[in-house]
């Protein structure tokens, strides 16, 4: 993002607080002045790092939140509180750059994972195929997108009106939680398109990672697993999920 406030970097950052002792006893979820819901930390309104108040407009989400603060024990992992730290990006950097952060989300529709086809071997372009292509016919249908193919990595330009859908699909999207998830998403599937058929319901997030990594699982059937590789792909499917 061109300011710096990059949702993904900063959920990333959160990760990697260390742990501190647990400073409360009980956690609870109220409505928040101005609508909306906040956690709360022993009776007060629990802050974000930027010292915003942990809020949001869905009281499931903030439910989800509540269960993380409720399961830490004598420490605070930020590592076992990943909706926590996505609210965090949400609150304090993607709220103040939405627009920014729909740019970058349309960006890689321009590229999308989904586009790009392998030439060989035939098997992974048949797995590709079958895989990629409902869901491009999903975007058609119901954003209205349709996109150009490429052959191997060659840069495809694609439709503007495409591109137009897509990013009217994500002006829709006005909650800076839902916005941040999307990003998040969009980065670790490197697809648009993926991002916005779980965010529509068309995919469950276990079938959009499934998706993305096509490649990787036909390497690896191939080549065998690479411990580091797989452990690198757990960590960042947590994130996901």
């Amino acid at each position: 993002m061109s300011d710096g406030r990059d949702p993904i970097r900063a959920a990333q950052a959160n990760m990697r607080q260390p742990t501190v002792r647990r400073f409360y006893k009980s956690v609870g979820v109220r409505e928040a002045e101005g609508g909306g819901f906040e956690l709360t930390l022993d009776g007060r309104a629990a802050r974000t790092p930027g010292r915003n108040k942990l809020a949001a407009a869905s009281r499931a989400l903030m439910q989800r939140v509540a269960e993380e603060w409720g399961r830490q024990g004598e420490t605070v992992d930020p590592a076992d509180m990943p909706l926590t730290r996505l609210l965090n990006s949400a609150i304090d950097g993607v709220a103040g750059a939405m627009e920014e952060t729909r740019a970058d989300i349309a960006g890689y529709a321009g590229s999308d994972l989904l586009c790009y086809r392998a030439e060989a071997p035939e098997a992974l372009a048949e797995r590709q195929r079958l895989a990629f292509d409902p869901i491009l016919a999903w975007a058609a249908e119901a954003l209205g997108a349709r996109f150009n193919l490429a052959a191997g990595v060659i840069h495809v330009a694609q439709p503007p009106e495409a591109l137009a859908a897509v990013r009217a699909a994500l002006d829709a999207v006005d909650d800076p939680a839902a916005l941040a998830a999307l990003s998040v998403i969009t980065t670790l599937t490197g697809s648009a398109l993926l991002a916005l058929a779980v965010a529509r319901g068309f995919l469950t997030s276990a079938e959009a990672w499934r998706v993305a990594h096509i490649d990787e699982d036909f390497q690896t059937e191939q080549w065998g697993v690479d411990e580091e590789a797989k452990a690198r792909r757990a960590i960042r499917w947590r994130e996901m999920e």
